[in-house]
């Protein structure tokens, strides 16, 4: 312990490890970061960024009607989410076309009533800030009495994907060969859509509900481009994630004795800074070998292609 405490003397103000509020922080970022790497991993694979990025936008609603009738905002997150994802799928179809149009729909709605929240919220309460913790987040704020449901829904998400996770890649990458196999595709999908759900909101709690999706995109986009295998995939989308997130806490910790002093940047700002020069690295590699990050080649291979798509569909069932 000595010699973390004589390194982080380095990296770090005094008080790091001794604040109860960067204590909790730490604790809950990595478990939004494991959760977020591990249903990221599908969500791109499956081709749902635009439904991951507009259910955070749905988050922002939740969030922002919590706070106007004075309940904890992860709540209204996770209400409106879990809602959310199961209108889209209620009303969508299963071509991509029609989830489009219906996660459009919703999207268009809560946008509207997020705004009409924000603005009474504004104009009832003298709370200064509320708006820029929905939109942007604030880990540091997170009441410790909160922390149990976080923990609890992200293990939850967590486990479901990861015991789905050989169904989800064989109906991701050819939903028709699922379905003759016998599984319950629509099924998998609304399921599926609920851990999405979850995991926005718990990152709608750490980073803001605008930013959510730099934690459950970025990590898994540059893990399916270094990893082979959805489970290395899946792991290293959470190493990732956890790392920048502990760093962006540092980071935020450290810049209230930045000049000027007495005013710290956001957290949110340097986790997602840091997500997005991790992803800008993986350029920085060599060509990879045929058959390395076999999983992000499967999804992109066009339907009825012979080769890694069907290797990788043989392999999930």
């Amino acid at each position: 312990m000595s010699g973390v405490g004589h390194l982080l003397r380095y990296i770090a103000e005094p008080g790091l490890l001794s604040s109860g509020p960067v204590r909790i922080a730490a604790l809950v970022g990595a478990v939004v970061a494991i959760t977020s790497g591990a249903v990221g991993v599908f969500t791109v694979t499956r081709g749902q960024s635009f439904a991951g990025h507009s259910l955070a936008d749905v988050a922002t609603t939740g969030g922002s009607g919590a706070f106007l009738i004075g309940l904890n905002q992860f709540w209204g997150f996770l209400v409106f989410g879990v809602g959310a994802a199961a209108f889209m799928e209620i009303i969508g179809v299963q071509r991509r076309r029609g989830r489009d149009v219906a996660t459009g729909v919703i999207l268009g709605a809560a946008l509207g009533a997020a705004a009409l929240f924000l603005y009474l919220g504004s104009e009832t309460t003298s709370t200064t800030g509320a708006s820029f913790t929905i939109l942007f987040g604030s880990i540091f704020v997170i009441a410790s009495s909160t922390v149990p449901v976080l923990v609890a829904s992200g293990l939850i998400a967590l486990i479901v994907v990861v015991a789905l996770s050989r169904v989800l890649l064989l109906s991701s990458l050819s939903p028709d060969i699922a379905a003759a196999r016998g599984v319950p595709v629509r099924l998998v999908g609304a399921v599926y859509l609920i851990a999405l759900a979850v995991s926005v909101s718990l990152s709608a709690v750490a980073i803001g509900a605008v930013l959510s999706t730099a934690l459950l995109i970025g990590p898994a986009a540059t893990a399916l481009r270094v990893a082979r295998g959805p489970g290395r995939a899946m792991a290293t989308s959470a190493v990732i994630g956890v790392i920048a997130t502990w760093l962006g806490i540092v980071l935020a910790y450290d810049s209230y004795y930045w000049p000027p002093r007495g005013h710290g940047w956001p957290v949110s700002f340097f986790i997602v800074a840091f997500v997005f020069v991790f992803y800008l690295l993986t350029y920085l590699r060599r060509p990879s070998r045929p058959g390395r990050g076999q999983v992000a080649q499967t999804a992109a291979d066009p339907a009825g292609q012979a080769g890694p798509g069907e290797r990788a569909c043989s392999a999930a069932s």
